[in-house]
């Protein structure tokens, strides 16, 4: 029997209990569990947590992970600094400062 009080998604503190409790109420695809469970929504974007809830949802669901696997991946997929959105404002340019 797991241990229901370990946490699979750090960022958002997603337990297995939660996971199984939201499979409980009938949530079965990875994209049901993120919407009630913020799993995945956090700082890594289910880098590090993204496997172990589909293993859980695998093995609850009786389901082969290939088969749970998202068909598309929302940007970004990785972190980028916010520099690269704009740069640092320049100085002395216009109204806005660029």
């Amino acid at each position: 029997m797991p241990n229901h009080d370990v946490i699979l998604c750090r960022c958002e503190d997603v337990t297995v209990r939660d996971i199984h409790d939201a499979i409980d109420e009938g949530y079965y695809t990875l994209e049901e569990i993120k919407r009630v469970t913020r799993v995945g929504m956090g700082p890594c974007q289910g880098r590090t947590c993204l496997m172990l809830i589909l293993r859980e949802l695998s093995v609850l669901t009786d389901q082969p992970i290939e088969s749970l696997l998202p068909d598309t991946y929302r940007p970004p997929t990785k972190s980028v600094s916010f520099d690269l959105f704009g740069g640092h404002p320049k100085q002395g340019g216009g109204a806005h400062g660029f």
